[in-house]
């Protein structure tokens, strides 16, 4: 019996600013942020991908479009696209079907990230799954014409932080054996799950490193953090993970997003905007002879933090009377707590049945 798991988590590198250089590579020597507009007009709407050339600006994922402009200001030759998400999906699916043939088992996060499970095709050697790790860089390179970054540990959390370590167009593999020197010197922030607030709770305390946080017990973190997160910190900081690779297939849901014509928490304005996207979901689900068990709502407030809202119905349905009042439900309680203006507000289904392995569905209008 293998005394260890090889787990591999790769991650696509500025997955749709990649995908963008792929139908046009004049891009790449460039700073370019590709966005979510609203249809409010002008840089109304939130950057989703920023390349590496526009981080070094200050410009990220999730900083408005107005100041992600501002941060590149006097770079002529900037360039800020609207999202594609159809494109990406098709270069996401090629990837995605080039990983999973490496995989024993293949866990799908996103369009852009997946844990592999590889402990049997490789007997558990390290060695063995770098050779493999590499073999999955080549291939998505060659089929899907991206590149993306690997960690290879014994378990889904330290191979997380291990494919962000030498971003873009890493390969990190760190053993069983290695994983203490690994994690020690990194920032706190480098554990998956650490927010802003923990952080500076943590620095306060003066702990930077992980190897810092390592001197708090476990109970002094449940009392500052709580049960629940005292615990995940302090296993954390430890390299320790027993979650496993779970089989789960890029078919996960349907959804509809929707930016409003103006920010506001009013039942009636919102309902309507939820009545059109129930009709758009359910005309999906129709489409592909799909049942859903799960309801969502979904908020982006004035803020840009996100709210949302869920329900599993008692069996699986295709009624779109039942959305329709499973979603108003979903929003009346919803309201009955909010103290911020909606900016964006969504909808979607999930637990499938019938699924035909066609990709999640997500559009913006």
């Amino acid at each position: 019996m293998l005394d260890s798991r090889v787990v591999m988590h790769v991650d696509f590198d500025y997955f749709y600013v990649q995908c963008e250089e792929i139908r046009r590579p004049d891009l790449r020597p460039k700073p370019v942020c590709v966005c979510v507009y609203s249809d409010r007009g002008g840089d109304s709407g939130a950057v989703a991908t920023a390349n590496y050339a526009a981080r070094k600006y200050g410009a990220k994922s999730g900083m408005s479009i107005a100041l992600a402009k501002r941060k590149l200001v006097g770079r002529d030759d900037a360039v800020f696209l609207p999202v594609d998400f159809a494109h990406y999906e098709n270069i996401s699916e090629t990837a995605m079907g080039v990983i999973s043939g490496f995989a024993d088992v293949f866990e799908y996060v996103g369009k852009d990230e997946a844990y592999l499970d590889v402990t049997g095709r490789t007997g558990g050697d390290f060695g063995r799954a770098g050779h493999l790790a590499q073999q999955i860089k080549n291939s998505v390179r060659d089929k899907a014409k991206i590149g993306c970054s690997v960690g290879v540990s014994p378990n889904k959390l330290v191979s997380k932080i291990a494919s962000d370590y030498q971003k873009p167009d890493g390969l990190t593999i760190v053993s069983k054996e290695k994983v203490e020197e690994f994690l020690d010197p990194l920032e706190i922030r480098d554990i998956p799950g650490i927010g802003s607030k923990t952080e500076k709770r943590l620095a306060e305390m003066n702990l930077k490193t992980i190897q810092d946080l390592k001197s708090l017990g476990i109970f002094d973190l449940n009392e500052e953090f709580g049960r629940k997160n005292g615990t995940y910190i302090y296993n954390a900081a430890r390299g320790k993970d027993e979650n496993p690779v779970s089989k789960r297939d890029a078919q996960i849901q349907y959804s509809r997003i929707s930016t409003l014509k103006k920010d506001s928490r009013e039942y009636g304005f919102l309902a309507e905007y939820l009545r059109h996207m129930c009709e758009d979901v359910h005309r999906t689900v129709s489409e592909n002879n799909q049942m859903f068990r799960s309801v969502g709502i979904h908020f982006v407030q004035s803020d840009m933090s996100v709210r949302s809202k869920s329900r599993m119905l008692r069996a699986p349905t295709m009624s779109l009377e039942e959305l329709q009042r499973c979603v108003d439900g979903l929003l009346k309680e919803a309201l009955e707590s909010q103290k911020t203006d909606i900016r964006r507000l969504g909808v979607r289904v999930s637990e499938l049945t019938e699924v035909r392995g066609q990709s999640d569905i997500t559009s913006y209008f």
